[in-house]
């Protein structure tokens, strides 16, 4: 499905993503873990064409797309949701859904949205900056599956999240990924948000890929070794 090979990326004469390679399978949840400042969301915009990377393959299903703008990856199959979340806050979130639709001549919002996310059915008149920062998450994720991504990209979800609705949000994730059938790239430092998500983790350390455990083989405590400062 996704192949990212070599991937190097500088920010000035600082290398920040070096040599990073690993591959995402079809139906598949992959966690990036690690701490603060160690590349990880250097690595995932570099992916969804955000950044910059100055050698390496992105390849989605056998279709390079290094070298090519995020938006035209976001055509291809890529869909990201930043840390952050960066809804539109002015935008009521139904038109925060619909920005998510470039290509429908008069877009309606999907059926699956406010099935998945009835509180976003409810507020949709409501400006997006006036939700909570569960409910921005949500309306985040739900403006980037619009799209009907191959891969949805996350960057930090559970930033800033009460724990209620962080576990609300994996099992939200977890049932439209199999109805869905996308991809999950996600970036994350809580362990039992990843653990509750992923199928596989990988750890990154000083910007590169130092451990790669699917989730039956899963070392919690070798894991949060790579966590703690």
């Amino acid at each position: 499905m996704l192949e990212v090979a070599s991937l190097n990326v500088f920010y000035g004469e600082s290398h920040i993503v070096r040599d990073a390679s690993f591959s995402l399978g079809s139906g598949e949840a992959l966690a990036v873990m690690g701490r603060n400042g160690m590349g990880k969301t250097t690595l995932l915009k570099a992916v969804i064409g955000m950044l910059r990377s100055a050698t390496g393959s992105v390849r989605l299903e056998n279709q390079e797309l290094a070298g090519l703008h995020s938006y035209e990856r976001v055509a291809r199959g890529l869909a990201f949701v930043p840390q952050g979340r960066m809804i539109f806050p002015l935008l009521t979130v139904e038109e925060n859904i619909l920005a998510g639709m470039t290509s429908a001549r008069r877009p309606e919002v999907p059926e699956f949205v406010y099935r998945f996310f009835p509180v976003l059915g409810e507020m949709r008149r409501r400006r997006g900056g006036n939700l909570s920062g569960g409910q921005q998450q949500m309306l985040a994720i739900a403006r980037a599956l619009v799209s009907n991504p191959k891969v949805l990209i996350l960057d930090e979800p559970t930033e800033g999240i009460q724990p209620s609705i962080i576990k609300e949000i994996a099992q939200t994730l977890n049932e439209l990924r199999r109805e869905r059938g996308f991809s999950i790239l996600v970036s994350e430092q809580v362990l039992s948000f990843a653990d509750a998500v992923a199928d596989r983790f990988l750890v990154v350390d000083r910007g590169r890929i130092v451990h790669d455990e699917r989730k039956e083989d899963l070392d919690v405590d070798r894991i949060r070794s790579y966590l703690t400062v």
